[in-house]
């Protein structure tokens, strides 16, 4: 069972070898001398520092490279960058007000940070300051990019439009206006589709990138929200969170393929690496729903610890950390063999999660505190805490190291 309370694993010291000294005994003349019981003393006390030596020895974790935590403060209007190796702030980057997004543009230096007052701010590395400002219009939300990093994709939901971005000049190409509110995006792996969900319409639209025309919408179930788009292309999922449920369609024809019951509403939908399994993220179950992608089928329903809310895997897919924000866990899941391997308390209210390009460490925000924390992966365990600024809600690790800039 997948629960993060009661699992805790916690590392515990070599138990410490009895040390006989029988034989250091019968060296040593048997009416005790003062000397004998010296030398005695010494061989003793150097027996068990070689002892403790070695568990030490054995303990010894090499720290995490020098990779920089891009973290978004919603309040603090800024985005803190992090030393993972040092565990030292190296900028505070001012961006637009309520951010709450961090994209790495593929194929480049550069971190897009989306705000919903409607502007992008574009970091650059290693600058590490905003480059360009990008003006969307009267709100912004999901970011998405073309897969050579050329053209970005974002909502203005309060005009009820899809948004085209020129990265190479830093400005917009073009708009389509749908219907107000539109909440999430994603687009086909090869560029040719956006999929935006209609909340309030309970509708998925379809939009060209090559023509920026609407191509058509699909009824699916009550106030959808997150998408996720199957690795050929073919299928989008979406969470219909007013139902409990979520609906699979075809993209080419628009049409619904299935509709999963799953017991109660989702959140939150995470497609495994591979691209076999689709998980499901339920705050109001605290539960969490693998559905195998290629069946539109529920493998199995396991609980979770309360308000699971983020998740990131290993590029293998062997492995899942799951960070659940009511009571404050991570929690290291073997997809393989279905069973968690180790669980930490965190904070708060972790909110988002990342793991290093050589996925041995992880950085968790915690927004009711203001932390990051970073964790070692395998065995899971808290290594520190850093303060990064007022409600941190996201946080991207692009693989970019910070070597020899700290003077």
């Amino acid at each position: 069972m997948l629960n993060p309370q009661g699992t805790h694993q916690h590392m515990k010291n070599p138990r410490p070898h009895l040390i006989d000294l029988s034989a250091i005994d019968n060296n040593f003349d048997k009416c005790g001398s003062w000397a004998s019981h010296i030398v005695r003393l010494c061989i003793c006390m150097a027996t068990i520092w070689v002892i403790f030596a070695s568990a030490g020895c054995h303990k010894h974790v090499a720290p995490p490279s020098p990779y920089l935590a891009f973290v978004v403060n919603k309040q603090s209007q800024s985005v803190a960058v992090v030393n993972m190796a040092s565990t030292q702030i190296v900028a505070r980057v001012p961006v637009a007000p309520m951010p709450f997004q961090a994209v790495r543009r593929p194929k480049s230096n550069e971190v897009y940070v989306v705000s919903q007052s409607g502007k992008i701010s574009v970091i650059g590395f290693p600058s590490l300051a905003v480059s360009a400002t990008i003006d969307i219009g009267q709100s912004a939300a999901d970011t998405v990019f073309s897969p050579d990093g050329s053209h970005a994709y974002t909502l203005d939901p309060q005009a009820g439009q899809v948004v085209f971005l020129d990265c190479n000049a830093r400005k917009v190409v073009g708009r389509v206006t749908t219907i107000q509110n539109l909440a999430h995006m994603a687009i086909t792996p090869d560029g040719k589709t956006l999929i935006a969900s209609d909340p309030i319409g309970d509708q998925l639209y379809f939009v060209n990138t090559d023509s920026q025309q609407v191509l058509g919408s699909v009824k699916v179930g009550k106030t959808p929200g997150p998408l996720v788009v199957s690795r050929d292309g073919s299928e989008v999922f979406v969470a219909d969170t007013g139902d409990e449920k979520i609906s699979a369609a075809e993209i080419s024809s628009r049409t619904i393929l299935a509709h999963i019951e799953i017991g109660t509403k989702p959140n939150w939908l995470i497609l495994k690496p591979d691209g076999g399994e689709l998980f499901v993220l339920s705050n109001e179950g605290s539960t969490m729903t693998i559905i195998d992608a290629s069946h539109d089928n529920i493998e199995q329903i396991l609980p979770t610890g309360k308000g699971p809310v983020a998740a990131a895997f290993t590029q293998d897919s062997s492995m899942m950390y799951l960070a659940t924000e009511t009571d404050g866990f991570v929690t290291a899941f073997d997809i393989n063999n279905r069973i968690v391997l180790s669980t930490v308390h965190v904070g708060v209210s972790p909110r988002s999660l990342a793991l290093t390009p050589d996925e041995r460490f992880l950085a968790v925000t915690d927004s009711a505190t203001g932390n990051l924390a970073i964790l070692r992966a395998t065995p899971l365990s808290l290594m520190t805490v850093v303060p990064v600024g007022a409600d941190p809600v996201d946080v991207i690790i692009p693989g970019w190291e910070w070597h020899n800039r700290e003077h």
